[in-house]
């Protein structure tokens, strides 16, 4: 991901295809809901890390702009650094925060990796080839840029462009975008990919994204299981968007 004209960079990881519409810059509106009562449902981990045996699944293809990109900002904002699926060099942090019957893959901020991954069967999968947050202006600047792919076991993935959305995601002080002003009242974009759960078993999935000087991409190497998750240390997430 990318947070753009800021002093740290954001990389996550999902499609390409299209242009931003760019929506004039607005002050504050009513942007989606972080509230508790938007948040129900069950996740893949209770408040003490143990999995949880009935997750409550998300139709992720039926997510707006707003909710996708709302969710997934508020997952990789609100995980404190040393923890963080974005920062992560290898996998071991991929579980970290997940929640809600999706399960997010995040992108990098600016490198090239390879994670090692255990997922839940049978669970949708939503990435960012490339993304960003900034104003709508920025944004719009982004998509005219933005290009990548994702491929899943060797086939060609979908990648949606999804333009200036107004997002109001969560965040922690100790988290890797807690330096950037405006992040929990901001606009959001990206190339993103959207999947149906994956059978039990050994899958790949890659990608790589870029726009101007920034580049991202992740080589996920991925054990999809119908037993239980190691336990991670479930924080916050904002779900939905209103």
């Amino acid at each position: 991901m990318r947070a753009v004209r800021t002093p740290a960079l954001i990389a996550a990881a999902v499609a390409l295809l299209g242009a931003c519409s760019g929506t004039p810059d607005q002050g504050p509106s009513a942007g989606p809901s972080t509230s508790p009562a938007a948040r129900g449902g069950a996740g893949f981990g209770d408040s003490a890390g143990k999995p949880s045996p009935t997750p409550t699944k998300v139709d992720v293809r039926a997510l707006s702009p707003a909710e996708l990109q709302n969710r997934w900002w508020s997952w990789a904002g609100s995980t404190e650094t040393a923890r963080n699926p974005v920062v992560d060099t290898d996998g071991r942090h991929c579980a970290e925060g997940q929640r809600d019957g999706v399960w997010l893959l995040a992108g990098t901020f600016g490198t090239t990796t390879t994670r090692r991954c255990t997922v839940p069967a049978d669970t949708p999968i939503l990435f960012p080839v490339v993304n960003s947050y900034g104003t709508s202006t920025n944004c719009l600047t982004f998509m005219d840029a933005a290009q990548g792919s994702a491929v899943l076991d060797g086939r060609n993935l979908t990648v949606e462009a999804l333009g200036a959305t107004q997002i109001r995601p969560e965040r922690v002080e100790n988290g890797p975008v807690a330096e950037h002003r405006g992040y929990e009242n901001s606009w959001a974009c990206g190339l993103w990919v959207r999947l149906d759960g994956l059978a039990p078993g050994p899958h790949e999935i890659v990608f790589r994204g870029s726009s101007g000087d920034f580049a991202t991409g992740v080589d996920y190497q991925l054990t999809v299981t119908d037993g239980p998750l190691p336990g991670p240390s479930v924080t916050p997430a904002a779900l939905t968007g209103a």
